[in-house]
């Protein structure tokens, strides 16, 4: 039976630093699988800056925008989910200031993780440390999608402390409200590096 898209995960408003990058996630679920488009002022996505990636499942999509400009990547930006059933979309906006706009608590990493080379088989993990006010939430990407912490087969866990196995470099963002860090990362393995 045919259903129309609904979303599963809908943009977050963000505010971002000048020279920085912001990544917005959009997922929807329906069938047959709908698909994503990011719109722009109503218009599709089109720059070299402007990069959308994939989920592996075709459920989902991040808009990442790198190096972020302002005032030129101010906007209200668009995730459209369609099928052949209908149509949905959800709205996000994007405010970029410079580092001397930077408001009180904007969200800083104190430590970021580091590159490490492991024996196949065996665990690494790799730490960040940030700060801000409210306390900043974590959240990694591998090959800058977002991490399922939950349906991994157990090879990926997130400990309190916000250590997480197999992880490298970072970037920032802030969203009203509520600091909130993304950092990319890297799976290394030795032998079988790029593979997961």
């Amino acid at each position: 039976m045919c259903t129309p898209p609904k979303f599963l995960r809908t943009p977050n408003d963000q505010t971002g630093v000048q020279g920085g990058v912001a990544s917005f996630i959009c997922q929807a679920t329906g069938d047959p699988q709908p698909k994503i488009v990011w719109n722009k002022k109503g218009k599709r996505v089109s720059n070299q800056r402007f990069e959308v990636i994939e989920f592996s499942d075709g459920s989902g999509s991040v808009l990442r925008i790198q190096p972020l400009r302002t005032p030129r990547d101010e906007a209200i930006y668009e995730c459209v989910a369609s099928n052949s059933v209908g149509e949905t979309s959800a709205t996000t906006r994007l405010t970029v200031l410079r580092e001397d706009q930077l408001p009180p608590g904007f969200p800083t990493i104190d430590m970021g993780p580091q590159l490490k080379v492991v024996e196949r088989t065996r665990t690494a993990t790799m730490l960040c440390a940030a700060s801000g006010n409210p306390d900043p939430d974590i959240t990694w990407f591998k090959d800058f999608l977002p991490v399922n912490t939950t349906n991994n087969n157990g090879r990926i866990k997130q400990l309190r402390s916000g250590r997480f196995p197999l992880l490298l470099c970072c970037e920032r963002v802030f969203a009203p409200y509520k600091s909130l860090l993304f950092l990319i990362f890297l799976f290394i393995y030795l032998f079988s590096f790029g593979r997961f």
